[in-house]
């Protein structure tokens, strides 16, 4: 029997920790730096119906995986430029699994979405590597948490989300989509 929690998550929900290191914003950096090229990796040689493997029944495909990392950091970076530009700012939310099932995320080859994420991810980490330890503590205001998130925590999350999603595919690959 398939345990549905950890093929749900492969590494683990996000746990942050108590107090955020500068050593652990150093490597959710390195995270968020090395996520295009691993994940090309992983997907440049696949099929078509190897793209339409799923990591876990009721999952999504390793495509639909790759066109969400892009829509998910896309939305990402600005959450992170409005944060260090304005106080406190809301940031919205989006519906993402019905973003992953729109035709841009089903019908078309990845290949934009691998190229959306090596510049979005090339601008953050510019934009990360000059942001100073206050700017880590600056806050949003997300409609889904109670309490404002700093962006030292939100880089952790994107970090985790980058890992989460690589094992998804990996996964995928592993069990050729079959559970």
């Amino acid at each position: 029997m398939v345990d549905i929690e950890l093929l749900r998550f492969p590494t683990g929900k996000y746990a942050p920790p108590s107090e955020i290191t500068e050593n652990e914003l150093k490597e959710w950096i390195s995270i968020i730096k090395e996520l295009p090229e691993k994940l090309e990796e992983e997907v440049a040689n696949l099929s078509v119906e190897a793209l339409n493997w799923i990591y876990r029944p009721e999952g999504w495909n390793i495509k639909q995986v790759v066109h969400h990392l892009a829509d998910s950091h896309m939305n990402s970076i600005i959450r992170f430029k409005l944060a260090m530009t304005e106080d406190n700012p809301t940031v919205r939310p989006y519906l993402q699994d019905k973003w992953a099932a729109l035709p841009d995320a089903t019908n078309i080859e990845i290949a934009s979405s691998l190229n959306i994420l090596k510049g979005v991810h090339s601008r953050m980490v510019i934009l990360f590597e000059s942001m100073s330890a206050p700017d880590w503590k600056r806050p949003l205001h997300h409609p889904e948490y109670e309490t404002p998130l700093a962006l030292g925590w939100m880089l952790g999350m994107y970090a985790w989300h980058s890992n989460h999603h690589l094992a998804h595919v990996r996964q995928a690959i592993k069990h050729q989509g079959h559970f």
